[in-house]
């Protein structure tokens, strides 16, 4: 096995998404990241009563949105009829396809009396083949979504998409993905199978976490995202002495190498795509 290190380390900005709130986005993805076009942090923030606000109906075509929820209530509609509502440790893994428009605001109850907001969106990019496809959701709740341990109890990993310590997600996804949340204690360490062909990204958004093994250990601490190296696997650690402990997303995917027209909300293959998307948006045909 070859052990994946850090290509490169970006810095995430800050930046208000949807009807102002506020999120933590990396600086830039591009082909190392490929199939990931977006990572937003959701937060967190402490909405005052009535004061909570989330993101009005807009549309979507050519990809997929994935939702995961940390705290706080949110509810869902599209323009198919599906609606629903998402609250701690929910995911939903919405396949725009041909296209879709939705919204995602704050549950009235969370509104009412507010709260925390913390959660995750990602934006997976789907092959050329695949990029009219019927829109399709896999609405998860929390207790359905598997988690791993270590034997130790140092290391919990919600495993949304692909595998970990011998636990498998149920979500089924169009492309090899791997998408886990992973918390760890001082003294900690995961060694995680990552197949070469995949593309590795590993976000930290709390505490420091140190990514390597034996000379190619670095660390990536709140707020930045690693790219990795080549390989087969990736080992993360924490010493015993640290004074806290670290949560990360490990992402990987198999990129798909294909030219990209993209404009805000839209993903294809080419410009006329891309023309084509929205003349179907103004006339009605997500609904």
């Amino acid at each position: 096995m070859t052990a994946r290190g850090i290509e490169s380390i970006v810095p995430t900005h800050r930046l208000l998404e949807g009807g102002g709130f506020p999120v933590r986005r990396p600086a830039a993805l591009g082909r190392l990241t490929d199939p990931f076009l977006l990572l937003d942090e959701m937060g967190p923030v402490d909405w005052p009563p009535g004061e909570a606000i989330g993101a009005p109906a807009h549309p979507h075509r050519g990809f997929e949105t994935v939702t995961y929820i940390l705290q706080g209530r949110m509810c869902h509609e599209d323009s198919g009829g599906n609606s629903g509502v998402m609250g701690p440790g929910d995911v939903q893994w919405m396949t725009a396809g041909r296209g879709v428009v939705h919204s995602e605001l704050p549950h009235p109850e969370f509104l009412k009396s507010g709260g925390v907001m913390h959660g995750f969106q990602i934006w997976v990019n789907l092959p050329a083949g695949k990029r009219m496809m019927e829109r399709r959701y896999q609405d998860v709740p929390a207790d359905e979504i598997p988690v791993a341990e270590s034997d130790d109890g140092l290391v919990r990993a919600v495993v949304v998409a692909g595998e970990c310590l011998g636990v498998s997600a149920i979500i089924e996804t169009v492309i090899p993905i791997t998408y886990l949340h992973v918390s760890m204690l001082p003294g900690g360490s995961l060694k995680q199978t990552l197949p070469n062909e995949l593309n590795g990204l590993v976000y930290c958004f709390g505490g420091a976490v140190k990514v390597g093994a034996e000379d190619g250990v670095e660390l990536v601490e709140d707020g930045e995202m690693a790219i990795l190296t080549e390989g087969d696997e990736v080992t993360f650690s924490i010493s015993e002495d640290a004074e806290e402990g670290a949560e990360l997303l490990l992402l990987a995917g198999k990129p798909l190498d294909e030219p990209i027209a993209r404009y805000g909300p839209f993903v294809m293959n080419t410009e006329q795509e891309l023309r084509q998307a929205f003349e179907d948006y103004q006339s009605g045909n997500f609904a």
